[in-house]
């Protein structure tokens, strides 16, 4: 029984050297990085109508908060989660009458907030420092969910902050908005849209720090 006993020590023994030894060599922890309020930080929306191109632009009241998950070597190998809010009225066009159609259109007083949540990633090493991410997840806007796989690319910067950027092309009536028509249907807003994004994100030990 003594034998036994040993024996079971020596394997639990050894479990725990190739858990607690050999895996932190290899494979850092996962960091938590938030969005940073960097002035290039931008959500731009692209669509067009019969009469002309338009866009809208936010740079605040956004929120996102994410984990990148690097390895010994620094490398960028997994994105286990990955969230992002935006509020509706933040995105502004030239035109204070076209926001206005437009959050009516979104119906922004019901549903105020535009959010991502990831689901999974695959993360590809393009060259040193710069990946790509398929991202797939859930986007939410006017209260529809749709899942969406987009393509991002993810560069590590000099300063450890993380630069995201893409875009992603959408349609109105996927999230059950029909493209709505001004000035007695002299304009007509066509379907689709594009969603192009740079996201700067910083590591929260960096953030408090600096705080």
């Amino acid at each position: 029984m003594k034998n036994i006993n040993n024996r079971i020590s020596a394997i639990i023994t050894l479990i725990a050297a190739i858990v607690f030894g050999f895996i932190p060599q290899n494979l850092k922890a996962q960091t938590g990085y938030k969005l940073s309020s960097d002035k290039d930080v931008t959500i731009k929306v692209l669509g067009s109508s019969n009469v002309h191109d338009w866009t809208m632009i936010s740079s605040s009241t956004m929120e996102s908060q994410c984990n990148f998950k690097f390895d010994a070597a620094n490398q960028l190998r997994a994105l286990p989660s990955f969230s992002f809010s935006l509020n509706a009225t933040s995105l502004k066009s030239e035109h204070e009458s076209m926001d206005n159609r437009t959050y009516k259109t979104i119906k922004a007083d019901k549903f105020p907030k535009i959010t991502y949540k990831l689901n999974s990633a695959v993360i590809t090493q393009v060259q040193k420092n710069k990946y790509l991410i398929k991202a797939t997840g859930d986007l939410t806007i006017a209260g529809t969910t749709q899942t969406i796989t987009m393509d991002v690319t993810a560069i590590v910067n000099a300063d450890n902050t993380l630069s995201c950027t893409g875009s992603q092309k959408l349609k109105l009536t996927d999230y059950k908005i029909d493209p709505p028509s001004f000035m007695l249907g002299a304009m007509k807003v066509a379907n689709d849209l594009t969603i192009q994004f740079n996201l700067i994100y910083k590591n929260n030990q960096l953030i408090t720090k600096t705080n």
